[in-house]
Parts: C-alpha cells; structure tokens; sequence
C-alpha cells in the first residue's frame, strides 16, 4: 500500500515522503481499514515538525490520527465490524496518512451511508471534542452563555452549532471577516474578528460586566488572560487545547491565585476513549482519566442524528487528493483553512 511517511522532521512538503509498504495486519482488538479519507488536524503537524507530543514513534512512521474507509480486516474478538463504515482514531494516534491504517475497536464508530463525503469525515474529532468539553465537563443549559475561540475551525464550528442546538448565546471569535461571517452563519449571536477588536472587551459589554459561563479554549497562551477576565462567577473554562504555543502544555502555565479569585472552575478535556482495563491501567501508572468508548458511542449517536436532521452539520473548508496532502498540512499550519481539510482517496 501507498503511505505519506517522514524519515526524518521537518516542514510538511520537505520530509512527508510516499512510500510503499507492507500492508498492516489488525492484532486483538484492532480493525484494519480501507481508508476513503482523511482528515487533517493540527497535532498531525508536530508528528510532522517533532513538536510536542506525549509519544514520539519511531522513525520512519506515518503521520495521520484520523481516518474514515471500510472495515477490510479484523482482529480476534472484533469480527462483527467487518465490511462497515466507519470513522475512527488510528493506532497510538499515527498511521493514518495511509492507504489502509490500523485501529482499535474503543476508538472507532460505525458512520450511516445517509452522510455523505466528505461531511461524514469531517465529523468525529471536532463534534466528539466540542461534544465532551460542552456537555460532559461544562454541562452547558439553555440561557447560558459561551465564548468559543477559533470558532471556524473544526472544533470551533462544530461547538458552535452545538451551543446553539442547546439554546445557549454563542459568543465566536475568529481572525479575519470572511471566518468571522461562517461563525454568524452557523448561528453565533455575536461574532468578533480578534485582530481588529478586544474580544474581552465585547464580552464585558454584551454581559454587562457579568461575563460568560462557559469558555472554550482551544487556542490556549494567546487567550488565557483574556478569556479568564470574562469568565462569570461560577463559571467553567474548558481547557480544550493549545493552538497558540503547544510548548505550555508541559510547562507551568496557571497561576493557582488567579483561579481562586476568579472564582469559576478549570476544565481539562482530553479526546481519548479506552476500554475499562486499559482505562484503569493507565491511571494507576499515570493519574490520568480517559472516557469510556461507551461514552464516545453515545457521542457518535447523537452527532449523526442531528446531522441527518439537519440541526447540525460538518464544516468543510477544502478537500484534496492522496497526493496533495503534504500541501494540505501546510495550509492548515498557516491557518489558511475554515473548518475542516479532508484528503480523498481514489477508490478505483
């Protein structure tokens, strides 16, 4: 099979080589998938560059958390997935720039014919992300307000719409007008350009001093200060990234006084799901807290019903070919892209 590999790091269009190589067998547990697409995603990059990144593979790997295709191989005990389409995270969060990748069960959801691509591949990272931080962590009501930065990016836009779908007012920035106006179109109430106005200030304003109960953070450094100023009382900020300077995530960033005089609560969201002894494995030796595929298979249900009822829906910025993608991670590292970029793959 074909696969976008590095051998070494680098820029996207400078080390993302394709090469053929053997076609990989699924182990228990795991599906192999024919991949139809691929979606791209920021952390995609430092696989690329050798940014930060909890787990760094061993050279010559291929890239790629995310894929979408058809079942074509599976493991012991993992059967019944054979021949169905699905959306799914690759192996250990890399692989997927491929022609087939591999995939455990826990992370992977079966996706109906009735959505289309390349909306259907657009859909799980940022609605399942946006879905856990909104929902599960803030448990966002109706009335409430939300401020939602990098709001036309993929988990921007989908907790956009997801806001709006629960009734809450949706407050969006975004950086320039033409990403500022996909935000109003996708229901914000008020949609700020970042680099022409104080978002905070706009907030204060709106809220009468008051300030939002929910803020969605996946741009991280840039807006802490900021976005913690315009947080209510009682208020929850969902940490849901680090955009603006993935180096902090591993760094002492928050100053323990500036929460207690803000008096709202700090929510960290991770997208990862594991199976119960995987789950309980990980937090004796780590201390970590990951979400059960049960929850994720709640998330995935809900999503598809709502797109097929029109009440949501993917946002596509751009799709591109196998062949193009090293061009297409680019793009998306110098923020040239809305929503979401999706590689297609030739199914002949």
């Amino acid at each position: 099979m074909r696969a976008w590999r590095i051998h070494e790091y680098g820029q996207p269009c400078e080390v993302l080589r394709l090469d053929t190589v053997p076609v990989p067998e699924p182990a228990s547990g795991e599906l192999r998938i024919r991949v139809q697409a691929i979606p791209l995603n920021l952390n995609d990059l430092e696989r690329i560059t050798g940014g930060n990144m909890m787990v760094r593979p061993e050279l010559p790997y291929s890239p790629g958390m995310e894929v979408m295709g058809v079942v074509d191989a599976c493991g012991a005990g993992a059967e019944s997935w054979q021949g169905k389409r699905v959306v799914a995270m690759a192996k250990q969060a890399h692989g997927g720039f491929a022609e087939q990748a591999i995939c455990p069960v826990v992370s992977t959801f079966e996706m109906p014919d009735a959505i289309p691509l390349p909306g259907a591949a657009a859909l799980y990272f940022p609605f399942h992300l946006a879905w856990l931080g909104l929902f599960d962590r803030a448990a966002l009501e109706a009335g409430e307000t939300v401020l939602i930065h990098a709001a036309a990016g993929g988990s921007g836009s989908a907790a956009v719409q997801l806001a709006v779908h629960a009734g809450a007012r949706v407050f969006a920035t975004a950086g320039t007008d033409d990403k500022v106006q996909l935000c109003r179109d996708l229901g914000a109430d008020v949609a700020i350009n970042y680099n022409e106005r104080d978002f905070a200030e706009v907030v204060l304003t709106e809220t009468a001093n008051r300030g939002v109960d929910v803020v969605f953070d996946n741009v991280g450094e840039a807006v802490l200060e900021e976005s913690m100023a315009c947080t209510a009382y009682n208020g929850r900020y969902l940490m849901m990234g680090f955009a603006s300077n993935k180096l902090v995530a591993d760094e002492p960033l928050i100053v323990p006084r500036r929460l207690a005089l803000g008096n709202f609560k700090l929510c960290g969201v991770l997208l990862a799901y594991a199976e119960d002894d995987m789950a309980q494995m990980v937090k004796t030796a780590m201390g970590w807290n990951f979400a059960s595929g049960r929850l994720g298979e709640t998330i995935m249900r809900e999503i598809n019903e709502l797109v097929l009822a029109n009440r949501v829906k993917p946002v596509v910025g751009r799709t591109v070919g196998f062949e193009e993608l090293p061009d297409a991670v680019e793009a998306l590292a110098n923020r040239e892209t809305t929503g979401r970029v999706v590689a297609l793959l030739d199914e002949s």
